[in-house]
């Protein structure tokens, strides 16, 4: 699985990383963030893209899987 850490980043690097590693694997993506809003963007993206997003927190940061 790739992951993505985007932690810290201002939107739209979430965004530009998470498309990048899309476009780079047909397998799932990992995507790591730091903020709400980040988590609702990258998970619309997906949808957006036809792929499906579950999300977790952990403590004060999501985790996002993109299959």
């Amino acid at each position: 699985m790739k992951e993505v850490d985007a932690r810290g980043l201002s939107c739209p690097e979430p965004l530009m990383l998470t498309a990048e590693a899309l476009k780079s694997t047909s397998g799932p993506v990992k995507v790591l963030v730091s903020e709400p809003h980040q988590k609702t963007n990258v998970e619309k993206f997906a949808k957006d893209h036809g792929r499906k997003a579950v999300s977790t927190q952990k403590g004060s940061e999501f985790e996002i899987v993109i299959d």
